[in-house]
């Protein structure tokens, strides 16, 4: 089914963020879930709120968390999130297609239309700044005209192009062990981006996109490839080495190095 967008920039949508922060992380280690873990003397999920927070473009941020999660005030205390604006839906899924898509429901009973747009994060980018955020909007809304065709203002994502030489590993020949990893073949970086986020697309847009690819049993690894499957392109916007994904647990001694002397900033 193609996706109704609409034909111009309607000066009246706003923009929502959404964090969906149901997981557990577990691949970083931890006792608490990868986004409640301290990095530089904060939550890690304080930094995505934080930068939110700051950025007048934003009407509001949702934060996504698990059916059966504590509010961040009770896990740590009033105070650790004194300033900050965001919303609290209790509505996380078992997977981030989930947990996106519960969240986009709970904004349109917050008010959101269809047309608005909303920008999708993960809790686990905290080295996110407002620069980076109005840098998307600014690409995004003033992606072409009509006059483009269909993939104009229908969206896009931060994402970084990918600087190192990319290998294929081949699979372990037959009686060794498959902890010996070798390369099966260079391949070529011309052309690839590593994706990150916030991503930004139309709320109506992105809730089709994800409902069908729900109903299909397709695996979509960020909202990009579920517009992707309408057939859409959204846009590349130049993100930042800064904004990466906090995944292993060496990870946090890179984030601590990022924003340790800016702990009490965005």
């Amino acid at each position: 089914m193609a996706p109704t967008l609409p034909l111009a920039l309607s000066v009246s949508a706003r923009r929502f963020a959404l964090i969906p922060c149901a997981g557990t992380g577990s691949r970083a280690g931890g006792s608490l879930p990868k986004q409640y873990q301290t990095v530089a003397g904060r939550p890690m999920i304080w930094y995505a709120l934080a930068a939110f927070a700051a950025c007048d473009a934003i009407s509001a941020t949702a934060l996504v968390l698990a059916p059966d999660d504590m509010p961040l005030e009770s896990r740590f205390g009033a105070a650790a999130f004194a300033g900050l604006r965001f919303d609290t839906a209790f509505v996380g899924g078992d997977t981030r297609h989930a947990s996106v898509l519960a969240g986009l429901h709970h904004l349109a009973q917050l008010g959101a239309t269809d047309r608005d747009w909303v920008l999708v994060h993960d809790a686990a980018r905290p080295g996110l700044t407002p620069a980076m955020i109005h840098a998307l909007v600014r690409a995004v809304e003033g992606d072409g005209g009509d006059e483009d065709g269909p993939d104009a203002a229908i969206g896009g994502i931060l994402a970084v192009p990918v600087p190192d030489t990319l290998k294929r590993a081949d699979a372990p020949p037959a009686g060794q062990p498959a902890a010996v990893v070798r390369i099966g073949a260079t391949v070529s970086r011309e052309g690839l981006w590593q994706a990150q986020t916030p991503q930004m697309f139309r709320l109506g847009v992105l809730r089709q996109a994800l409902q069908e690819a729900l109903a299909a049993g397709a695996v979509v690894t960020d909202e990009a490839s579920a517009i992707e499957r309408l057939g859409l392109h959204p846009r590349l916007v130049n993100g930042s080495l800064r904004n990466f994904k906090v995944t292993y647990p060496e990870d946090f001694a890179l984030a601590e190095l990022l924003l340790g002397e800016g702990a009490g900033e965005p």
